[in-house]
């Protein structure tokens, strides 16, 4: 098996093992498995019912990042998109006043335009035409971001009218549990200890025990709900309406440029891979999201893209397609675990991502901030990811400012525009007229 694993996934051409890749992908699980309980309570907002969701989530994650595995093998996965659940909830279902059942068929319309589009390479196009200053700024951003998340679902950082956020109760159990968890993660890595964020959440969720945090589940496994409130239900009886074209222009664009970026900071984490070009087999990577987002609507969730969180595998040696498949068989095994997973708390996982932050931050380095035209939009794109939570708006503000400032900077600075990144420019500023 050791052998055919070896082949098939090419993991030793790759630098990598078959035991780091299965560690790789179980920290990548945990760091992520946060989505099963997320994501029904932001779709139950719709009106939609939680256990089903629950299943629906679960199966389309394991789907397209099974496709990942098989197909593109890489070591990212595939789920349903934070932000384009809330867009889900609160744009369609709230603001246009229309069903769940409408938002899911405008997120089934959108995996079929992925689908259309895909021959014409225009999302790989789009990550190539990247300018560099850019690119390094979206993967630090990204850190950023995911350090965010680690920090604020932690408690470290909380929300503070005044100033939008400061330091947190540190005394209190949770809090204090994630920076124990915190000092155990950097201390392993500080080794090289290749286990180093698993590790991490294991022994913190031990100590959570002692500490009152970690709740000890009554049951280990359950079976699943049932997908029969969610499965197919659409309504296409306003297929053609202009806010079905909105809805799913919307859900296209954030999703495009959500994938991307978790592709442009992948491809600068692990530069020494075989690439197609300078980047990964992108086309391969962005059919296994379109797919995803189409069997997500049919089973009854939201669109899917490329996870972010997919850079913790990364983070902890996961090279190969091989990461993927054991997140996918995670997520299986979880529709039947919900149990068992709920007992690892968030002070177990958040020091994971906050941790995967100091990896993706030194990009920075490359930047020339010196150079205004290429710094601001490095600048704006870094600081408006952790503080929109939104990888695509630090995208959008960053592609603005940089071919505004081009266009500023005289002929000379004329020759960095390209066409694509000025059209991407021009349909960003349309999504923030529009919503």
């Amino acid at each position: 098996m050791q052998q055919w694993l070896n082949s098939f996934f090419a993991i030793e051409a790759r630098g990598s093992t078959v035991k780091t890749e299965v560690v790789a992908g179980i920290t990548t699980f945990f760091t992520m498995a946060y989505i099963l309980i997320v994501n029904p309570a932001i779709l139950v907002a719709a009106g939609m019912d939680y256990g089903a969701v629950f299943s629906a989530t679960a199966l389309a994650t394991a789907i397209s990042t099974g496709l990942m595995a098989w197909w593109a093998r890489l070591p990212l996965v595939v789920s349903a998109g934070m932000g384009l659940n809330t867009l889900f909830v609160y744009y369609v279902v709230v603001n246009m006043g229309h069903s769940w059942q409408f938002a899911l068929t405008s997120c089934f319309l959108t995996g079929l335009v992925f689908l259309i589009i895909s021959p014409l390479n225009l999302r790989e196009k789009v990550i190539q035409q990247m300018p560099d200053s850019l690119q390094n700024a979206i993967t630090a951003g990204i850190g950023l971001f995911i350090a965010s998340i680690g920090l604020k679902n932690a408690g470290i950082i909380v929300s503070e009218p005044s100033n939008l956020i400061t330091l947190g109760v540190l005394s209190e159990p949770g809090p204090l549990l994630a920076c124990i968890g915190l000092a155990i993660t950097a201390c392993f890595m500080v080794r090289k200890n290749t286990m180093a964020l698993l590790l991490g959440i294991i022994i913190t969720t031990v100590i959570g025990i002692f500490m009152g945090v970690t709740e000890m589940p009554s049951a280990v496994v359950s079976l699943p709900p049932s997908l029969a409130p969610t499965f197919m239900q659409f309504d296409f009886s306003e297929i053609w309406s202009f806010d079905m074209l909105a809805a799913v222009f919307t859900f296209t664009l954030i999703g495009m440029f959500n994938s991307a970026g978790t592709l442009i900071g992948y491809a600068s984490k692990v530069g020494a891979l075989p690439v197609e070009g300078r980047f990964p087999p992108a086309k391969r990577a962005m059919l296994c999201d379109t797919v995803g987002t189409t069997a997500s609507a049919c089973l009854g969730s939201s669109p899917q893209v490329i996870f972010v969180e997919s850079i913790a595998g990364v983070t902890a040696g996961g090279r190969t397609g091989l990461t993927s498949l054991v997140v996918a068989v995670c997520f299986i095994a979880a529709m039947f675990m919900a149990p068992l997973l709920a007992m690892v708390p968030d002070a177990a996982t958040n020091p994971a991502l906050v941790m995967v932050g100091v990896y993706m931050i030194t990009p920075l380095a490359k930047i020339n901030f010196n150079n205004l035209s290429e710094g601001i939009p490095a600048f704006l794109t870094i600081m408006i990811m952790p503080f929109s939570s939104s990888v695509v708006d630090g995208i959008g503000f960053g592609i603005i400012a940089y071919v505004v400032l081009k266009l500023c900077g005289g002929r000379e600075k004329h020759k960095d525009l390209n066409v694509l990144i000025c059209v991407l420019a021009l349909l960003f500023l349309l999504k923030y007229w529009l919503l």
